[in-house]
């Protein structure tokens, strides 16, 4: 009997924009573990909390310090090593501009899943959610905003050459969001420790690692390029679509931006919240109301310092949201850029910006902003 339903994974043809570009000159490449340690487990010690990382080091470095690429959830730093139809990714942008440059498989992810056992269960990818966050929102309209969605490069259906190639690569991580946060940020400030000062370039639930790790390790890091960071801040929010878009989910964010708690001044007590207020009307149409600490607000006294840019795609899931991140860390006394791609004339992107048609040009933001603030 023949089966319909069977996807052909594929080795996609070299783009046209990849073959033409000169050799990628590496001077060294390799890979290492960062964090971990020995637990118990059923059927023995094991390591658990580790980090992979891989590195590519350019011929010619042109770059004060290295940038470390994190990927968000049911991602592996194969975000950033290539596309599903077989472009070059942010890494290699980054490589030919004379950047060292990092990738990482989270804790509990890709490589750096190790045992199983010593996690909390672990969510495995769902196509339904793939396809409505990620390559094809303007199908479902969940967000006012989901109708733009233009750039992915392909038709973002199972059977489909690109699709399934980007599929192929979601795979199970762990279902405790706050244990993931606090087994990240441990293991990313072991990474630091061991590669000295660097640029933070987090997506998605990532973006939770990063304040993280800029919190516990200020000294090492020299910018946070945020691309559509976890949020929305202190209240997480659920999409519903039309008429009403937005529902509240109550989980509250210990430290505003994150589950776990972060360093304010003045400080918190152990049993202290923060006081937050909800703004009474959106800032405009299709956005979501902003949550924002009660005034005097407190600082977040280890990440002032720190250069942050914040990327929002235009089509995204983050698109009613992220502004409210932004404006919740100036209130918190962080200076941060805040860029809307459609201002610059980058229209049509979803959530996985850095696998889009036009990731190149969001990568050359990104770049221009670097250039700008850290070189």
């Amino acid at each position: 009997m023949r089966e319909t339903n069977r996807a052909t994974i594929r080795e996609p043809r070299m783009s046209a924009d990849t073959t033409a570009r000169p050799p990628l000159m590496i001077a060294s490449q390799g890979y290492f573990f960062a964090g971990g340690s020995y637990a118990d487990t059923p059927t023995g010690r094991a390591l658990t909390g580790q980090m992979y990382v891989e590195y590519q080091i350019p011929h010619e470095v042109r770059s004060a310090c290295p940038i470390v690429m994190i990927h968000g959830g049911s991602q592996t730093g194969t975000n950033f090593t290539g596309t599903p139809d077989g472009r070059e990714g942010w890494a290699q942008y980054f490589l030919r501009r004379g950047w060292p440059v990092y990738v990482v498989d989270t804790v509990g992810r890709g490589r750096a899943q190790g045992h199983a056992d010593t996690y909390a269960p672990l969510r495995g990818p769902e196509l339904s959610f793939a396809q409505q966050r990620f390559v094809a929102p303007g199908r479902s309209k969940l967000w006012p905003q989901a109708h733009l969605h233009t750039q992915f490069p392909g038709d973002a259906r199972p059977r489909d050459e690109i699709f399934d190639q980007f599929f192929a690569s979601q795979v199970s991580s762990i279902a405790d969001f706050p244990q993931q946060q606090a087994l990240n940020a441990a293991a990313g400030a072991a990474l630091l420790d061991r590669i000295g000062p660097a640029v933070l370039l987090t997506h998605s639930q990532a973006g939770t690692f990063g304040w993280l790790m800029a919190d516990r390790r200020p000294q090492l890091v020299r910018a946070i390029v945020a691309v559509e960071p976890n949020g929305p801040p202190v209240h997480d929010a659920e999409f519903k679509g039309a008429p009403d878009w937005f529902a509240e989910n109550a989980t509250f964010k210990q430290g505003g931006l994150c589950h776990l708690p972060l360093t304010y001044d003045p400080p918190l007590a152990a049993s202290q919240q923060l006081a937050v207020v909800c703004e009474k009307e959106a800032q405009g149409a299709g956005l979501m109301r902003c949550w924002r600490q009660t005034e005097p607000a407190r600082k977040l006294k280890n990440l002032a310092h720190i250069p942050v840019v914040i990327l929002q795609g235009e089509a995204s899931y983050h698109a009613p949201y992220d502004h409210c991140t932004s404006q919740y860390l100036a209130q918190a006394g962080v200076t941060n850029t805040f860029i809307r791609l459609a201002d610059r004339g980058i229209r049509g992107n979803g959530h996985m910006m850095m696998i889009e048609s036009n990731n190149a040009e969001i990568a050359g933001v990104i770049a221009e902003w670097l250039d700008s603030t850290v070189r």
